[in-house]
């Protein structure tokens, strides 16, 4: 499954998933956005177990004020619709995939 792109629109996709969820908040500009949304890509075609969004907190910023994103990039975890995880900054693949099946 490929990335789905949230805005508030589309939102209640990732909150009603019974997939893990992964949302990597993000901004065009940012630096270590660009390093983390490759592996966000391959963890999203490779592993269809879970569901990928990417929020862009420049177009977003009603969802980003509701996750209290301070610091990009953030990946958030959502499990039955709940915040299970939180990490601010460059993940590795298998770090990711840690947070979402942990």
């Amino acid at each position: 499954m490929s990335v789905v792109k949230i805005t508030k629109d589309n939102f209640e996709q990732a909150t009603t998933s019974e997939k893990p969820v992964l949302l990597d908040f993000y901004a065009d500009w940012c630096g270590p956005c660009r390093m983390v949304s490759p592996i966000v890509d391959k963890i999203a075609d490779e592993h269809p177990e879970f569901f990928v969004g990417k929020i862009n907190v420049d177009d977003e910023e009603e969802l980003a004020r509701a996750f209290e994103i301070r610091n990009i990039p953030t990946l958030v975890v959502l499990k039955g619709g709940q915040v299970a995880d939180k990490a601010i900054g460059v993940r590795t693949e298998e770090q990711i995939i840690s947070m979402l099946e942990g």
